[in-house]
Protein backbone atom coordinates (compact mmCIF):
# COMPACT_ATOMS: atom_id res chain seq x y z
CA UNK A 1 0.00 0.00 0.00
CA UNK A 2 1.32 3.44 -0.90
CA UNK A 3 2.13 5.57 1.70
CA UNK A 4 -1.04 8.21 1.83
CA UNK A 5 1.87 10.88 3.17
CA UNK A 6 3.85 10.46 0.60
CA UNK A 7 4.29 13.34 -2.65
CA UNK A 8 5.39 13.22 -5.68
CA UNK A 9 6.55 16.53 -5.70
CA UNK A 10 8.26 18.27 -2.40
CA UNK A 11 6.81 21.59 -1.13
CA UNK A 12 8.70 24.59 -0.74
CA UNK A 13 9.25 23.49 3.56
CA UNK A 14 10.42 19.86 2.21
CA UNK A 15 12.48 22.04 0.02
CA UNK A 16 14.41 23.33 2.69
CA UNK A 17 14.41 20.51 5.07
CA UNK A 18 15.64 18.01 2.18
CA UNK A 19 18.66 19.93 1.47
CA UNK A 20 19.50 19.68 5.15
CA UNK A 21 18.10 16.12 5.59
CA UNK A 22 15.70 17.03 8.15
CA UNK A 23 12.77 15.05 6.59
CA UNK A 24 10.84 12.95 8.43
CA UNK A 25 9.99 9.17 7.58
CA UNK A 26 6.27 9.29 7.15
CA UNK A 27 6.77 11.83 4.57
CA UNK A 28 9.45 9.57 2.74
CA UNK A 29 8.91 6.11 3.01
CA UNK A 30 7.80 4.19 -0.37
CA UNK A 31 6.27 1.14 -0.91
CA UNK A 32 7.91 0.59 -4.26
CA UNK A 33 11.18 2.28 -6.64
CA UNK A 34 8.71 4.18 -8.75
CA UNK A 35 7.04 6.35 -6.21
CA UNK A 36 9.80 7.65 -5.21
CA UNK A 37 10.52 11.53 -6.30
CA UNK A 38 13.68 12.41 -7.99
CA UNK A 39 14.44 14.83 -4.98
CA UNK A 40 18.28 15.45 -6.86
CA UNK A 41 16.29 17.28 -9.79
CA UNK A 42 13.99 19.00 -7.59
CA UNK A 43 16.49 20.60 -5.79
CA UNK A 44 17.33 22.24 -8.45
CA UNK A 45 15.51 25.91 -7.40
CA UNK A 46 17.15 24.93 -4.20
CA UNK A 47 20.12 24.99 -5.92
CA UNK A 48 20.22 28.28 -7.24
CA UNK A 49 18.97 29.64 -4.45
CA UNK A 50 21.34 29.00 -1.98
CA UNK A 51 24.23 29.87 -4.15
CA UNK A 52 22.80 33.73 -4.33
CA UNK A 53 21.98 33.53 -0.88
CA UNK A 54 25.94 32.81 -0.44
CA UNK A 55 26.73 35.77 -2.94
CA UNK A 56 24.70 38.41 -1.13
CA UNK A 57 26.12 36.80 2.50
CA UNK A 58 29.53 37.05 0.99
CA UNK A 59 29.06 40.10 -0.48
CA UNK A 60 28.17 42.04 2.44
CA UNK A 61 30.35 40.47 4.99
CA UNK A 62 33.52 40.04 3.26
CA UNK A 63 32.72 42.69 0.80
CA UNK A 64 33.32 39.95 -2.43
CA UNK A 65 32.31 37.10 -3.97
CA UNK A 66 32.93 33.90 -2.79
CA UNK A 67 34.78 32.75 -5.69
CA UNK A 68 35.48 33.66 -9.27
CA UNK A 69 33.19 33.01 -12.22
CA UNK A 70 35.69 31.06 -14.23
CA UNK A 71 36.04 28.47 -11.62
CA UNK A 72 32.43 28.35 -11.39
CA UNK A 73 31.66 28.10 -14.58
CA UNK A 74 34.11 25.15 -14.84
CA UNK A 75 31.93 23.33 -11.44
CA UNK A 76 28.69 23.37 -13.24
CA UNK A 77 30.27 22.30 -16.10
CA UNK A 78 31.39 19.12 -13.96
CA UNK A 79 28.29 18.61 -12.86
CA UNK A 80 26.66 18.93 -16.01
CA UNK A 81 28.28 16.25 -17.77
CA UNK A 82 28.40 13.65 -15.19
CA UNK A 83 24.52 14.02 -14.86
CA UNK A 84 24.43 13.40 -18.69
CA UNK A 85 24.72 9.10 -18.66
CA UNK A 86 21.31 9.72 -16.75
CA UNK A 87 19.68 10.54 -20.25
CA UNK A 88 20.21 6.94 -21.57
CA UNK A 89 20.60 4.52 -18.60
CA UNK A 90 19.24 4.20 -14.53
CA UNK A 91 21.88 5.05 -12.34
CA UNK A 92 24.13 2.11 -12.00
CA UNK A 93 24.00 2.38 -8.25
CA UNK A 94 19.82 1.56 -8.51
CA UNK A 95 20.37 -0.98 -11.56
CA UNK A 96 23.26 -2.84 -9.29
CA UNK A 97 21.37 -2.64 -5.61
CA UNK A 98 17.77 -3.72 -7.39
CA UNK A 99 19.55 -7.08 -9.13
CA UNK A 100 20.94 -7.72 -5.27
CA UNK A 101 17.62 -7.48 -3.45
CA UNK A 102 16.25 -9.62 -6.10
CA UNK A 103 18.21 -12.21 -5.88
CA UNK A 104 20.40 -12.33 -3.16
CA UNK A 105 18.53 -10.57 -0.52
CA UNK A 106 18.27 -12.28 3.06
CA UNK A 107 15.52 -10.47 4.88
CA UNK A 108 13.14 -8.03 3.90
CA UNK A 109 12.84 -5.12 6.36
CA UNK A 110 9.59 -2.87 6.21
CA UNK A 111 9.37 -0.32 4.08
CA UNK A 112 7.04 1.73 6.46
CA UNK A 113 9.38 1.28 9.39
CA UNK A 114 11.01 3.96 10.72
CA UNK A 115 13.44 2.10 12.14
CA UNK A 116 13.91 0.87 8.23
CA UNK A 117 14.45 4.63 7.61
CA UNK A 118 16.92 5.32 10.60
CA UNK A 119 18.61 2.60 10.22
CA UNK A 120 19.41 2.87 6.12
CA UNK A 121 20.43 6.11 7.00
CA UNK A 122 23.26 5.10 8.57
CA UNK A 123 24.05 2.28 6.50
CA UNK A 124 24.25 4.50 3.63
CA UNK A 125 26.17 7.32 5.48
CA UNK A 126 28.46 4.28 6.35
CA UNK A 127 28.89 3.09 3.41
CA UNK A 128 28.97 6.62 1.79
CA UNK A 129 32.29 7.07 4.37
CA UNK A 130 33.91 3.58 3.45
CA UNK A 131 33.32 4.70 -0.52
CA UNK A 132 34.82 8.14 -0.15
CA UNK A 133 37.66 7.01 2.24
CA UNK A 134 38.85 3.95 -0.71
CA UNK A 135 38.35 7.03 -3.03
CA UNK A 136 41.69 8.59 -1.81
CA UNK A 137 43.44 5.25 -0.76
CA UNK A 138 43.15 3.86 -4.38
CA UNK A 139 44.70 5.81 -7.45
CA UNK A 140 41.91 3.86 -10.00
CA UNK A 141 39.13 5.33 -7.97
CA UNK A 142 41.22 8.47 -7.08
CA UNK A 143 41.30 9.15 -10.96
CA UNK A 144 37.36 9.78 -10.70
CA UNK A 145 36.57 11.23 -7.43
CA UNK A 146 39.92 13.89 -8.04
CA UNK A 147 37.57 16.02 -10.08
CA UNK A 148 35.69 17.17 -7.28
CA UNK A 149 38.96 18.31 -5.76
CA UNK A 150 40.11 20.37 -8.92
CA UNK A 151 38.85 23.48 -7.66
CA UNK A 152 40.92 26.22 -6.13
CA UNK A 153 37.57 28.09 -4.75
CA UNK A 154 34.97 26.68 -2.26
CA UNK A 155 32.14 27.81 -2.66
CA UNK A 156 28.08 26.18 -3.19
CA UNK A 157 29.36 25.73 -6.68
CA UNK A 158 32.32 23.25 -5.67
CA UNK A 159 29.79 20.68 -4.51
CA UNK A 160 28.91 20.66 -8.27
CA UNK A 161 32.30 19.24 -9.54
CA UNK A 162 31.19 16.30 -10.08
CA UNK A 163 32.43 13.23 -11.59
CA UNK A 164 31.18 11.51 -14.66
CA UNK A 165 32.39 8.06 -13.43
CA UNK A 166 32.77 7.60 -9.91
CA UNK A 167 29.20 5.97 -9.95
CA UNK A 168 31.10 2.88 -11.60
CA UNK A 169 32.69 1.84 -8.13
CA UNK A 170 30.60 4.00 -5.19
CA UNK A 171 27.76 1.31 -5.77
CA UNK A 172 30.41 -1.53 -4.27
CA UNK A 173 29.94 0.00 -0.72
CA UNK A 174 26.45 0.52 -0.93
CA UNK A 175 25.49 -2.84 -2.29
CA UNK A 176 25.63 -5.16 1.44
CA UNK A 177 22.39 -2.68 2.12
CA UNK A 178 20.74 -4.77 -0.73
CA UNK A 179 20.76 -8.16 1.42
CA UNK A 180 17.74 -6.68 3.76
CA UNK A 181 16.59 -2.98 2.75
CA UNK A 182 14.16 -1.88 0.18
CA UNK A 183 15.23 -0.67 -3.11
CA UNK A 184 12.74 2.05 -2.83
CA UNK A 185 14.30 3.17 1.25
CA UNK A 186 17.29 2.94 -0.05
CA UNK A 187 16.64 5.48 -2.88
CA UNK A 188 15.51 8.14 -0.81
CA UNK A 189 18.97 8.26 1.60
CA UNK A 190 21.37 8.11 -1.65
CA UNK A 191 19.83 11.50 -2.74
CA UNK A 192 19.49 13.18 0.61
CA UNK A 193 23.32 11.92 1.62
CA UNK A 194 24.37 13.48 -1.69
CA UNK A 195 22.49 16.87 -0.94
CA UNK A 196 22.97 17.37 2.45
CA UNK A 197 26.50 17.54 1.02
CA UNK A 198 25.61 20.91 -0.89
CA UNK A 199 25.28 23.46 2.17
CA UNK A 200 28.04 22.39 3.57
CA UNK A 201 30.56 23.32 0.44
CA UNK A 202 30.76 27.38 1.57
CA UNK A 203 32.97 29.21 3.64
CA UNK A 204 30.28 31.84 4.87
CA UNK A 205 29.36 29.40 7.71
CA UNK A 206 32.16 29.35 10.49
CA UNK A 207 31.43 27.11 13.55
CA UNK A 208 28.54 25.61 14.61
CA UNK A 209 29.41 24.96 18.01
CA UNK A 210 28.04 21.66 19.65
CA UNK A 211 26.90 20.12 16.34
CA UNK A 212 30.20 20.26 14.80
CA UNK A 213 30.73 17.03 17.14
CA UNK A 214 28.36 14.76 15.36
CA UNK A 215 27.27 16.03 11.79
CA UNK A 216 29.76 16.92 9.12
CA UNK A 217 29.95 21.02 8.62
CA UNK A 218 31.71 23.46 6.58
CA UNK A 219 34.56 23.86 8.83
CA UNK A 220 35.09 19.91 8.67
CA UNK A 221 34.32 19.64 4.89
CA UNK A 222 37.06 22.63 4.48
CA UNK A 223 39.82 20.74 6.18
CA UNK A 224 38.79 17.57 3.77
CA UNK A 225 39.11 20.00 0.73
CA UNK A 226 42.67 21.40 1.54
CA UNK A 227 45.90 20.42 0.09
CA UNK A 228 47.75 21.73 3.14
CA UNK A 229 49.64 18.90 4.44
CA UNK A 230 47.64 18.91 7.60
CA UNK A 231 44.50 18.31 5.65
CA UNK A 232 45.29 15.52 3.24
CA UNK A 233 43.44 12.36 4.03
CA UNK A 234 40.89 13.56 6.28
CA UNK A 235 37.58 13.90 7.55
CA UNK A 236 35.57 11.62 4.75
CA UNK A 237 32.48 12.14 6.15
CA UNK A 238 28.90 12.37 4.28
CA UNK A 239 26.30 13.58 6.95
CA UNK A 240 27.61 12.33 10.48
CA UNK A 241 31.38 13.48 11.03
CA UNK A 242 31.17 10.23 14.17
CA UNK A 243 32.88 7.95 11.28
CA UNK A 244 36.17 10.29 10.92
CA UNK A 245 36.44 10.06 14.88
CA UNK A 246 35.83 6.17 15.24
CA UNK A 247 37.76 5.20 12.42
CA UNK A 248 41.01 7.73 13.35
CA UNK A 249 40.53 10.25 9.94
CA UNK A 250 39.00 13.51 11.36
CA UNK A 251 41.26 16.92 11.55
CA UNK A 252 39.81 19.91 13.10
CA UNK A 253 40.01 23.12 11.04
CA UNK A 254 43.20 25.01 12.11
CA UNK A 255 45.54 27.53 10.01
CA UNK A 256 44.16 28.76 6.62
CA UNK A 257 42.92 26.43 4.46
CA UNK A 258 44.35 26.50 0.92
CA UNK A 259 42.14 24.86 -1.67
CA UNK A 260 42.81 22.68 -4.85
CA UNK A 261 44.70 19.49 -5.90
CA UNK A 262 48.71 18.82 -4.17
CA UNK A 263 49.55 19.36 -8.04
CA UNK A 264 46.84 21.65 -9.75
CA UNK A 265 46.04 21.17 -13.20
CA UNK A 266 45.33 24.92 -14.00
CA UNK A 267 43.19 24.36 -16.68
CA UNK A 268 39.32 25.35 -17.39
CA UNK A 269 39.03 22.54 -20.06
CA UNK A 270 36.52 20.02 -18.25
CA UNK A 271 37.38 16.92 -20.18
CA UNK A 272 41.09 17.81 -18.73
CA UNK A 273 39.15 18.03 -15.55
CA UNK A 274 37.56 14.63 -15.51
CA UNK A 275 40.27 13.18 -17.39
CA UNK A 276 44.05 13.89 -16.82
CA UNK A 277 44.47 11.58 -13.30
CA UNK A 278 43.61 9.00 -16.32
CA UNK A 279 46.13 10.23 -18.93
CA UNK A 280 48.71 10.55 -16.34
CA UNK A 281 47.95 6.75 -14.65
CA UNK A 282 48.24 5.46 -18.13
CA UNK A 283 51.72 6.71 -18.41
CA UNK A 284 53.17 5.75 -14.91
CA UNK A 285 51.38 2.28 -15.72
CA UNK A 286 53.80 1.77 -18.55
CA UNK A 287 57.22 3.61 -17.19
CA UNK A 288 56.91 1.69 -14.03
CA UNK A 289 59.06 -1.42 -14.26
CA UNK A 290 57.46 -5.46 -12.65
CA UNK A 291 54.33 -6.41 -13.39
CA UNK A 292 53.61 -6.31 -9.09
CA UNK A 293 54.67 -2.69 -9.08
CA UNK A 294 51.93 -1.74 -12.48
CA UNK A 295 49.39 -3.26 -10.37
CA UNK A 296 50.70 -1.39 -7.37
CA UNK A 297 50.19 1.59 -9.62
CA UNK A 298 46.69 1.07 -10.55
CA UNK A 299 45.11 0.06 -6.73
CA UNK A 300 47.55 2.03 -4.18
CA UNK A 301 47.56 5.41 -3.29
CA UNK A 302 48.04 7.93 -5.73
CA UNK A 303 51.41 9.41 -3.69
CA UNK A 304 52.62 5.94 -3.76
CA UNK A 305 55.81 5.00 -6.06
CA UNK A 306 58.00 1.80 -6.28
CA UNK A 307 60.08 1.14 -1.91
CA UNK A 308 57.26 3.85 -0.71
CA UNK A 309 54.80 3.12 1.73
CA UNK A 310 50.87 2.85 0.32
CA UNK A 311 49.59 6.02 0.39
CA UNK A 312 52.98 7.65 -0.26
CA UNK A 313 55.04 9.91 1.53
CA UNK A 314 53.56 12.76 3.68
CA UNK A 315 56.81 14.70 3.26
CA UNK A 316 56.21 14.56 -0.40
CA UNK A 317 53.36 16.69 -0.57
CA UNK A 318 54.21 20.00 -1.36
CA UNK A 319 53.96 23.00 1.06
CA UNK A 320 51.41 25.84 1.22
CA UNK A 321 52.43 29.42 2.10
CA UNK A 322 49.04 30.58 2.48
CA UNK A 323 49.94 33.07 -0.42
CA UNK A 324 49.08 30.62 -3.34
CA UNK A 325 47.07 32.55 -6.20
CA UNK A 326 44.70 30.48 -8.04
CA UNK A 327 44.61 29.51 -11.58
CA UNK A 328 42.48 32.12 -13.25
CA UNK A 329 41.35 33.31 -16.41
CA UNK A 330 43.29 35.65 -18.67
CA UNK A 331 40.36 36.31 -21.12
CA UNK A 332 39.05 39.55 -21.22
CA UNK A 333 35.94 40.59 -19.57
CA UNK A 334 33.81 41.03 -22.82
CA UNK A 335 34.37 37.74 -23.48
CA UNK A 336 33.73 36.29 -20.21
CA UNK A 337 30.38 37.48 -20.28
CA UNK A 338 30.25 35.65 -23.90
CA UNK A 339 31.14 32.55 -21.89
CA UNK A 340 28.33 33.13 -19.60
CA UNK A 341 25.47 33.63 -22.34
CA UNK A 342 26.23 30.61 -24.34
CA UNK A 343 26.47 28.59 -21.34
CA UNK A 344 22.88 29.94 -20.15
CA UNK A 345 21.68 29.19 -23.95
CA UNK A 346 23.08 25.43 -23.34
CA UNK A 347 21.41 25.19 -19.98
CA UNK A 348 17.91 25.84 -21.06
CA UNK A 349 18.42 23.50 -23.58
CA UNK A 350 19.62 20.87 -21.09
CA UNK A 351 16.74 21.48 -18.56
CA UNK A 352 14.65 20.61 -21.46
CA UNK A 353 16.33 17.78 -22.54
CA UNK A 354 15.98 15.99 -18.90
CA UNK A 355 12.12 17.15 -18.90
CA UNK A 356 11.30 15.73 -22.15
CA UNK A 357 13.33 13.07 -22.56
CA UNK A 358 10.82 10.36 -23.13
CA UNK A 359 9.14 12.41 -25.59
CA UNK A 360 13.07 12.31 -27.46
CA UNK A 361 14.13 10.17 -29.85
CA UNK A 362 17.51 8.11 -29.19
CA UNK A 363 19.16 10.37 -32.02
CA UNK A 364 17.79 13.97 -31.00
CA UNK A 365 19.23 12.97 -27.09
CA UNK A 366 22.80 11.72 -28.78
CA UNK A 367 22.85 14.74 -31.05
CA UNK A 368 21.95 17.02 -27.81
CA UNK A 369 24.29 15.26 -25.51
CA UNK A 370 27.61 15.76 -28.41
CA UNK A 371 26.42 19.32 -28.42
CA UNK A 372 26.10 19.59 -24.49
CA UNK A 373 30.14 18.34 -24.68
CA UNK A 374 31.01 20.43 -27.49
CA UNK A 375 29.51 23.74 -25.92
CA UNK A 376 31.28 22.68 -22.21
CA UNK A 377 34.62 22.37 -24.79
CA UNK A 378 34.26 25.06 -26.41
CA UNK A 379 33.80 27.45 -23.29
CA UNK A 380 37.04 25.75 -21.34
CA UNK A 381 39.15 26.92 -24.51
CA UNK A 382 38.06 30.15 -24.28
CA UNK A 383 38.75 30.49 -20.98
CA UNK A 384 41.95 28.52 -21.46
CA UNK A 385 42.25 30.72 -24.24
CA UNK A 386 44.06 27.74 -26.34
CA UNK A 387 44.75 28.37 -29.91
CA UNK A 388 42.24 26.86 -31.46
CA UNK A 389 39.34 28.16 -29.70
CA UNK A 390 38.04 30.17 -32.22
CA UNK A 391 37.61 27.76 -34.49
CA UNK A 392 35.90 25.23 -32.10
CA UNK A 393 33.70 27.89 -31.21
CA UNK A 394 32.95 28.70 -34.75
CA UNK A 395 32.07 24.92 -35.33
CA UNK A 396 29.98 24.86 -32.50
CA UNK A 397 27.61 27.87 -33.35
CA UNK A 398 27.32 26.06 -36.88
CA UNK A 399 26.30 22.84 -35.23
CA UNK A 400 23.76 24.61 -32.96
CA UNK A 401 22.24 25.84 -36.05
CA UNK A 402 22.48 23.02 -38.14
CA UNK A 403 20.33 21.12 -34.90
CA UNK A 404 17.75 23.99 -34.81
CA UNK A 405 17.21 23.56 -38.85
CA UNK A 406 16.97 19.66 -38.70
CA UNK A 407 14.52 20.15 -35.86
CA UNK A 408 16.77 18.19 -32.52
CA UNK A 409 17.25 21.29 -30.68
CA UNK A 410 14.16 23.64 -30.30
CA UNK A 411 13.52 26.96 -28.58
CA UNK A 412 11.07 26.81 -25.51
CA UNK A 413 9.25 30.36 -27.31
CA UNK A 414 9.51 29.23 -31.18
CA UNK A 415 9.54 33.29 -32.04
CA UNK A 416 13.35 33.25 -30.91
CA UNK A 417 14.38 30.73 -33.71
CA UNK A 418 15.01 33.71 -35.78
CA UNK A 419 16.87 35.43 -32.74
CA UNK A 420 19.16 32.51 -32.37
CA UNK A 421 19.58 32.06 -36.07
CA UNK A 422 20.81 35.80 -36.48
CA UNK A 423 23.05 35.73 -32.82
CA UNK A 424 24.42 32.50 -33.95
CA UNK A 425 25.45 33.99 -37.63
CA UNK A 426 26.94 36.78 -36.72
CA UNK A 427 28.82 34.32 -33.74
CA UNK A 428 30.20 31.89 -37.09
CA UNK A 429 31.11 34.97 -38.81
CA UNK A 430 33.17 36.51 -35.89
CA UNK A 431 34.89 33.54 -34.61
CA UNK A 432 35.47 32.13 -38.31
CA UNK A 433 37.38 35.65 -39.16
CA UNK A 434 39.34 35.00 -35.84
CA UNK A 435 40.19 31.80 -36.79
CA UNK A 436 41.20 32.46 -39.99
CA UNK A 437 43.65 35.74 -38.78
CA UNK A 438 44.96 33.34 -36.05
CA UNK A 439 45.89 30.83 -39.28
CA UNK A 440 47.40 33.43 -40.91
CA UNK A 441 49.76 34.71 -38.15
CA UNK A 442 50.69 30.77 -37.68
CA UNK A 443 49.11 31.44 -33.72
CA UNK A 444 47.96 27.45 -34.46
CA UNK A 445 51.04 25.85 -34.62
Amino acid sequence: MKNPEAQGDVSLSQGIRMMFYVMKPNETSFQTLEEVPDYVKQATPFFISLMLLELVVSWISKGKPPGRLDDALTSISAGVLSQLPRLFFRSIELTSYIYIWENYRLIILPWDSPWTWYLTFLGVDLGYYWFHRMAHEVNIMWAAHQTHHSSEDYNLSTALRQSSFQIYTSWIFYSPLALFVPPSVYAVHLQFNLLYQFWIHTEVIDNLGPLELILNTPSHHRVHHGRNRYCIDKNYAGTLIIWDRIFGTFEPEDKKVIYGLTHPINTFDPLKVQFHHLAYMWTTFWATPGVFNKFSVIFKGPGWGPGKPRLGLSEEIPEVTGEEVPYSSSAPYLLKIYAVVQFAVMLVFYEETFANKAALTQLTLLLRVCFFILTLTSIGFLLDQRPKAAVVEASRCLVFLMLCRFGHLKPLIPFLSFAFEIFFSICIAFWGVRSMKQLASGLWK
